[in-house]
């Protein structure tokens, strides 16, 4: 058995052994986002006998307010390499409940993934054992993989555009072509090594 004198433990490294037992101990809301750079992660602790309000983004902390003796409220950050502007919104239902609502570019995170569903396309590949998340704005024409934008050339050919791109050695090519219909519009297609990628839905 081992003496008193032999055991040495100081107290910062207690703290930061067991730090992660004390974190997120409030927590009441966790939200995916899908946005062009990324899926993000957003948490959010709220202690209702403290008033903390704490926000994560990607597992890192963006806000921390403790002792605020406002319960309700709202708390504004940005999420990925975009800057993406994002709110939280803290309501009382009733008595000592809460409703926690999150806020994507000015609307509720329900109508911004809609409106997404219209404006980008996504996929989702695997080359050489990777895995690659593709997303086209389909407004700017911008290409996004794995969280950076891709350097493209756009060239426009009999039966519409060709944007062409290159993922770890593999040419790329998102073909848009008109759909022929109204409502549906332009049709984009992503071709990899002369195979078309199915889109992803997320």
């Amino acid at each position: 058995m081992a003496s008193g004198e032999e055991i040495t433990v100081c107290e910062d490294e207690v703290r930061s052994r067991y730090s992660h037992l004390e974190k997120m101990t409030d927590l009441v809301a966790v939200w995916e986002v899908a946005l062009s750079d990324g899926v993000h992660k957003i948490e959010f602790e709220h202690g209702t006998t403290s008033g903390k309000r704490v926000v994560y983004v990607d597992g890192k902390e963006e806000i921390r307010k403790d002792w605020m003796f406002k319960l309700v409220g709202k708390e504004t950050f940005t999420v990925g390499a975009t800057k993406t502007k994002a709110a939280i919104n803290i309501d009382a239902v009733s008595g000592f409940a809460y409703e926690y609502t999150l806020e994507i570019n000015g609307k509720s995170l329900k109508k911004y993934m809609e409106n997404r569903l219209k404006t980008t396309n996504t996929w989702i590949l695997n080359l050489d054992g990777t895995d690659y998340r593709i997303v086209l704005e389909k407004d700017t024409m911008d290409v996004w993989c794995n969280g950076e934008k891709m350097e493209t050339a756009g060239e426009f050919v009999e039966d519409g555009t060709e944007t062409h791109f290159t993922v770890a050695d593999h040419s790329c090519c998102i073909k848009a072509v008109s759909s022929g219909k109204r409502k549906e519009g332009i049709i984009h297609t992503l071709i990899v090594n002369n195979r078309e990628i199915p889109e992803a839905v997320e």
